[in-house]
């Protein structure tokens, strides 16, 4: 059984979970999107958490942050690793026993989450960190790194769950959104969660 002990108070940002694909799409602007993440976030002295593969997006985030000196742990299911997918020169690789471990280490070793673009996975793990912070389990920053509008569509679906009365406002602002790394970065370290009371309701659940 794991539990989140929940802080009160304004969480400052040493390491950074990055959600993204193991792809690296059709446009070269995605892969140097992560590369330029990973290595700002180096360069600012935060460390990488993600999920340990040498491929895609994934590949090209723990590059930036090695290139420019930076921590980089890695974490993968140990039936992925044997699919010669991991990426064997990290600061730290760390191996676990399924998917749902996998989100749970991440999180356990991070203060705040960084989705960039990816395919169903990508969005598994944003969502259900997303969830867990409307639930009040944790008060982390998780933000979306919006390369050349690839979560526009996301942001009017957001948008629509809030008129038509699936989610409501303050839950929609536990998501930040920008297409700048440094703006991004800034709006994490300034996040301040909502009570949880304002979040958990009959009708948000």
């Amino acid at each position: 059984m794991h539990i989140f002990v929940i802080i009160n108070v304004l969480t400052m940002i040493n390491s950074i979970v990055v959600f993204c694909g193991s792809a690296e799409g059709y446009d070269e602007a995605y892969r140097e999107a992560a590369y330029s993440l990973g290595a700002r976030m180096a360069e600012r002295g935060i460390k990488l958490v993600y999920g340990g593969a040498k491929v895609g997006l994934m590949g090209a985030v723990a590059e930036g942050a090695l290139q420019q000196g930076g921590t980089v742990i890695g974490v993968i299911p140990g039936f992925l690793r044997n699919e010669e997918v991991a990426h064997e020169g990290l600061t730290e690789l760390v191996l676990v026993d399924s998917m749902h471990e996998r989100k749970i280490k991440m999180h356990e070793l991070s203060d705040g989450v960084i989705t960039m673009p990816g395919g169903w996975g990508t969005m598994d793990e944003m969502f259900e960190m997303l969830t867990w912070g409307q639930l009040g389990l944790h008060k982390k920053p998780v933000a979306l790194l919006n390369v050349n509008g690839y979560y526009d569509s996301l942001k009017v679906l957001i948008n629509n769950m809030v008129q038509e009365g699936f989610l409501n406002e303050c839950t929609k602002e536990m998501l930040l959104v920008s297409d700048s790394v440094d703006e991004l970065l800034e709006m994490m370290n300034n996040y301040v969660a909502p009570d949880a009371d304002k979040l958990i309701s009959r009708q948000t659940t």
